[in-house]
């Protein structure tokens, strides 16, 4: 454990972090379950619906610095991916 005073203080903002984090991510795979499961279903208008939000809240965690820019950009990619796939066929 820490013993200076920094440390101590680094120590607590470390875990604030990363419960924050940790509440971001868990929204960012919520958030990509429910377009998932809209296009399972087959429901194209509510996987759009879906999409808007989830991409919504990609690109705020990315700026936030939770994910990489970059993953957050493939994240979103896939699911438009698979979306327009389901409005091809």
């Amino acid at each position: 454990m820490a013993n200076h005073k920094s440390a101590l203080k680094r120590a607590r903002q470390n875990t604030v972090r990363q419960a924050r984090n940790k509440e971001s991510k868990s929204r960012i795979k919520n958030n990509i379950k429910k377009v998932m499961t809209a296009i399972e279903d087959n429901a194209h208008d509510s996987a759009k619906a879906a999409l808007k939000t989830a991409q919504s809240i990609i690109d705020k965690a990315s700026k936030k610095g939770v994910i990489h820019k970059r993953a957050a950009s493939r994240k979103i990619s896939h699911l438009a991916r698979r979306i327009n796939q389901l409005a091809s066929a």
